[in-house]
């Protein structure tokens, strides 16, 4: 579709966030056209919009906080900006009533399904996305991204954990709806067992549990239920890392590569590409595939 997308209806989920482990109610809400998303926490008086733009994350810390100037915040937005973005849904609000997204069942897959029963409307505004137009590369302690020109969006991770269970892994889409909801969406959110005791001890991971993450052991994968994909680790830091992008307030026509990639990586790779303003153009989406010579380019 040329044009943006919000949603056409209402669709409403609780559950209990990963890290706080409080209890939340959220509902998903359609928005007017070239908005964006923005999360309102109605548990808060005063300024409690919160747009949801790389320039408001403050904590990357297992998840991506973002936060308004006047300290209103939400935590572990990724899984539902990943299943946003997959989507393709351009504007909503999001109401939430405490300080972190539901974690669901530790994927995207619960709120696609919300997007779905809320449904999709197509708006008469036009849609122009971020065209890469040369590579932009970033290194962090051993990880590394880089930014390719692209005629599609495309996420490309590469994993290696010493873990035999997880090993070294890959996985790469082009974004689209259809590949998002089907290969990516229900790859949930791990973690080591060894790790809880200090994740607690840090005020993380209070919520967690075997319902919302794949736990693994010394013995190998702890869910009775095992995987949803062999390579589910990999597909998850593909979803986590389309949500975190998708923070650059409009789809990135690029090939993102990242090696490790975590929210600190995703989100300082989408910094870097915005700071070098000869790194990319806003052109419509009509546009997109065509040579950059035929674009149609904003401003």
């Amino acid at each position: 579709m040329s044009n943006r997308k919000t949603l056409a209806g209402v669709s409403v989920c609780a559950g209990i966030g990963l890290h706080s482990g409080k209890r939340v109610r959220m509902v998903l809400k359609p928005a007017t056209p070239g908005s964006g998303i923005h999360f309102l926490r109605t548990d808060l008086s005063g300024d409690n919009r919160i747009p949801a733009h790389f320039e408001n994350v403050t904590t990357v810390r297992l998840g991506t906080t973002i936060a308004n100037e006047a300290g209103a915040s939400v935590a572990t937005v990724e899984h539902l900006m990943s299943a946003l973005a997959g989507l393709g849904v351009d504007d909503a609000v999001i109401e939430i009533d405490g300080p972190e997204t539901p974690a669901m069942d530790g994927s995207a897959a619960p709120f696609v399904e919300l997007i779905r029963q809320a449904g999709l409307k197509e708006t008469a505004a036009p849609l122009r996305v971020i065209r890469v137009l040369k590579p932009v590369s970033l290194e962090m302690q051993g990880r590394t991204a880089t930014f390719l020109p692209s005629l599609k969006p495309a996420i490309d991770v590469e994993i290696s954990f010493p873990h035999p269970t997880v090993g070294r892994q890959r996985y790469a889409f082009d974004i689209s709806d259809q590949i998002f909801s089907d290969d990516v969406a229900s790859a949930r959110t791990f973690g080591f067992r060894k790790d809880v005791e200090a994740m607690h001890a840090a005020g993380l991971a209070l919520g967690g549990s075997m319902e919302n993450a794949v736990v693994i052991d010394d013995s190998g994968i702890a869910n009775p239920e095992g995987l949803r994909f062999a390579d589910e680790f990999a597909r998850h830091k593909a979803l986590d890392a389309l949500g975190d992008l998708s923070l650059a307030g409009a789809p990135i026509f690029g090939r993102y590569f990242a090696h490790q990639p975590g929210h600190a990586l995703n989100v300082a790779a989408v910094r870097a590409l915005m700071a070098d303003k000869t790194a990319w153009k806003m052109v419509a989406y009509a546009d997109a595939g065509d040579t950059l010579e035929a674009a149609s380019v904003e401003g």
